[in-house]
């Protein structure tokens, strides 16, 4: 009895949370209407922002985000596994304990300051290392975003690696094994869904981040040609309109915004879990 009760619940709280995900879905499309009715959707994903001349589209934008996040995380993957697999396998453990409270502490770090230390650090760096440009740029904003989505993707890893059952570990040393061959054949697999999890994690607070983009990435409307030029990504154009007045098309642009990064991180969340779940059959 108390089982199913549990089972019910726990159903219960899953359906809501599903049906609040769709609600939200639907409040967008529903508020966005009027825009959609006036332009395509077509259009809207690939003309260029121009308000005056009747142009609302947002493929600078996207093309913005994309690439600040696509950047970051090609920076910060290989640096959080690399210094998950440091702490978990090779630090000596006081290094490693120091390590994994400085890696805690980042990742309660405000957005804000991050993005403090960007505009008085990282952008002058940028600006005069390439003579080119403000320094406002998707190369400064994506590498201020891999240091704000590390810690989190760090200590996602190193739970999955401490989860790990310790026999498999032993039975590896038992044969002599070595630490290289630890991390290949029993470290890494073991936690394939960990990593996959803490790249999901990361996935999504880049795509949702906010303040980075506003305060680094330099708010350009324009399509991007190389990694020095200033952007605006989709969160800082929801942002920054949310000041113009409510019936204007120019406010109803903020939900197809919101529509594109809804979708956009449900596609990339399955595209990662199909490829975990093809990645375990090969394995089986």
């Amino acid at each position: 009895m108390k089982n199913r009760l549990s089972r019910s619940l726990l159903f219960v709280i899953t359906a809501v949370g599903a049906l609040l995900t769709l609600a939200i879905l639907f409040f967008m499309i529903r508020l966005g209407m009027p825009l959609f009715t006036i332009h395509s959707l077509s259009n809207l994903l690939t003309q260029t922002w121009a308000p005056d001349q009747g142009l609302y589209g947002i493929f600078p934008f996207l093309c913005g985000t994309s690439a600040i996040v696509s950047l970051a995380l090609l920076i910060a993957f290989p640096l959080s596994l690399g210094s998950a697999v440091f702490i978990h396998l090779l630090a000596p453990s006081h290094l490693a304990r120091l390590l994994h409270q400085v890696v805690k502490m980042m990742a309660g770090i405000p957005t804000v300051i991050y993005g403090f230390v960007g505009i008085f650090l990282l952008v002058p760096l940028v600006r005069e290392g390439f003579s080119r440009g403000s320094g406002m740029s998707i190369l400064s904003a994506a590498l201020l975003l891999a240091l704000l989505v590390s810690p989190t993707m760090i200590l996602v890893f190193l739970e999955s690696f401490a989860a790990i059952p310790l026999s498999h570990i032993r039975a590896l040393e038992a044969l002599g094994g070595t630490p290289r061959q630890k991390l290949v054949h029993v470290i890494l697999p073991g936690a394939r869904t960990g990593i996959i999890t803490g790249l999901l994690l990361a996935l999504g607070r880049a795509l949702g981040d906010t303040m980075i983009a506003l305060m680094v990435a330099g708010n350009a409307t324009a399509t991007p040609e190389s990694l020095l030029d200033s952007v605006r990504t989709l969160t800082a154009h929801i942002a920054l309109v949310m000041t113009a007045d409510f019936d204007s098309i120019e406010f109803k642009t903020i939900f197809v915004c919101g529509i594109s990064l809804y979708f956009g991180t449900a596609g990339l969340t399955l595209l990662l879990r199909y490829l975990n779940y093809k990645s375990r059959e090969t394995i089986i």
